[in-house]
């Protein structure tokens, strides 16, 4: 679920980044592009430790 989110968040970012480029015209500004990237790595960061959770609690078992 939060890579899935994570993946959804950075999407949102990269079209933004794009259309910024490419038909000037991104819908966020800058503080939203660090929003937006700084909830992404967060999400994954989730995303990468609950993994690690689960297959330490499946090695212990």
């Amino acid at each position: 679920m939060f890579l899935a989110a994570s993946i959804v968040v950075f999407v949102i970012y990269f079209a933004n980044v794009i259309l910024g480029a490419f038909a000037s015209s991104a819908f966020l500004g800058d503080v939203g592009e660090m929003l937006v990237l700084f909830v992404a790595t967060i999400l994954f960061v989730a995303a990468i430790l609950k993994k690690e959770a689960d297959r330490n609690q499946e090695t212990d078992s």
